[in-house]
């Protein structure tokens, strides 16, 4: 396999690398878990970083976008001749960390890890969102502030970008969060708008590969119509429970979401699709039923498949289950629509970060298939900028606690986040000290 770095790069290379600090690394990564940062919330931990950013020899700042939420930027100035590289990860957690808003959605109580506080054991730092996304954004200081100390001689500018908004969520329903449009990438979309635009950029979330395509997603609400009743007198009128007849529905579509999937698993996807929330009647009585019960669709989709595409199916999934219930009175419409992305495997970009793996793992690089999960990626190549994706392996059977979807978020390993960081100093020396026509 050959050497990608020449061997003047890969001394700077080598310069960085000797330069990452595994306790700092840690000593950052749970301090951004101990600063909150639910999703509409993060201006504390995104002014942190900004300051961060500065100890790290960047240029850092904090950009705000309204009283609560703003990002975190930082530049590292090249001579101007070669490319600008961006490193984007999001900063905002999936959770809140606090009993009123997260139980019982996630469980009865909430465990130590999804607890906004930091707990350092040995290798690994525990807290909310210690590795997705704070782990993952972390990496991404670590691995600028060892360039800017080795003292890299810089084409390009490497930009730093530490964003709001990157979970998969609308407003949070909480008084304090004024804007509707918190998530869904709110933050990295104002973050070019305001100028932060690159050549190239890495997005850093879960999963050790070079990736460049993924799913977007389209979102339905299915309204089901009944009669509002009492259960006193159900038996003497027109009594039809919608939320009986939106569980036949939600049936139907479980049945529909697999043939769907593998009908559109190519490349590195496989989409998928989720019931994530149901309504209907009062938390106050069960006596009564509603006249109407909404639930709520994320469909994934392929970046071969166009929102309207997905649009045109989840409609004809419906028909059919209307036609096995005509009884059954619905409507729905598509809530929003987020398009899956790709950046041609040939682009500069996916070639600097496959060869970052393959410097550390020291064998062809093979990407990571079957994925469902959506990011800023999609954000920043629709915007035009070509984009790859890397990030670290979810904790082994090492770890202080068992691997689940929280604890997959939750719980950090410092060795792999240090694995990230010497990947992302390989493709930032690898791209930012070359000519823009070298990396065109």
């Amino acid at each position: 396999m050959p050497a990608r770095l020449d061997p003047q790069r890969r001394a700077w290379a080598e310069a960085a690398w000797a330069r990452i600090d595994d306790r700092r690394l840690t000593a950052l990564i749970a301090g951004m878990v101990d600063i909150p940062s639910p999703t509409g919330g993060e201006g504390p931990l995104a002014r942190w970083l900004a300051g961060r950013l500065g100890e790290a020899g960047l240029e850092g700042r904090y950009q705000p976008i309204d009283d609560d939420q703003g990002n975190a930027v930082g530049r590292l100035r090249g001579d101007g001749t070669g490319p600008d590289l961006l490193l984007y990860a999001p900063i905002d957690t999936l959770t809140t960390g606090t009993e009123d808003e997260d139980v019982p959605q996630v469980g009865e109580e909430l465990r130590p890890d999804m607890r906004p506080a930091a707990v350092v054991d040995g290798d690994f730092v525990i807290g909310l969102g210690a590795s997705n996304p704070k782990g993952h954004g972390a990496a991404l200081i670590a691995a600028a502030e060892a360039v800017a100390a080795a003292g890299v001689p810089l084409r390009g500018d490497l930009l730093v970008g530490l964003g709001a908004g990157g979970m998969p969520t609308n407003k949070r329903d909480v008084p304090e969060i004024r804007r509707y449009n918190a998530g869904q990438g709110s933050g990295c979309s104002f973050m070019l708008e305001q100028g932060l635009w690159a050549d190239h950029a890495v997005i850093a979330k879960p999963g050790w590969t070079a990736a460049w395509e993924e799913v977007g997603l389209c979102w339905f609400e299915v309204r089901v119509r009944g009669t509002y009743s009492y259960v006193g007198s159900r038996h003497r009128m027109a009594y039809r429970n919608p939320i009986v007849d939106a569980g036949t529905v939600i049936a139907g579509l479980e049945e529909w979401f697999p043939e769907y999937s593998a009908r559109h698993t190519g490349g590195l996807v496989a989409p998928q699709a989720n019931i994530g929330g149901i309504e209907g009647g009062w938390r106050r009585t069960a006596s009564l039923s509603p006249a109407t019960c909404r639930f709520h669709v994320d469909l994934r989709i392929s970046p071969r498949t166009t929102p309207m595409e997905a649009k045109r199916e989840f409609a004809e999934a419906i028909e059919r289950i209307r036609a096995r219930h005509p009884e059954i009175d619905l409507d729905w419409e598509m809530t929003l629509a987020i398009p899956g992305t790709a950046t041609p495997e040939s682009d500069w970009i996916v070639a600097a970060t496959k060869a970052a793996w393959e410097e550390l793992e020291g064998r062809p690089h093979e990407p990571i298939l079957n994925n469902s999960g959506a990011t800023d990626a999609n954000i920043l190549r629709n915007r035009g900028i070509p984009t790859a994706r890397t990030g670290m392996d979810r904790i082994g059977p090492g770890a202080p606690m068992e691997l689940d979807f929280p604890a997959g978020m939750n719980v950090v390993d410092v060795r792999e986040a240090r694995k990230l960081v010497r990947a992302l100093v390989h493709t930032i020396v690898d791209t930012c000290t070359r000519t823009r026509e070298e990396t065109a």
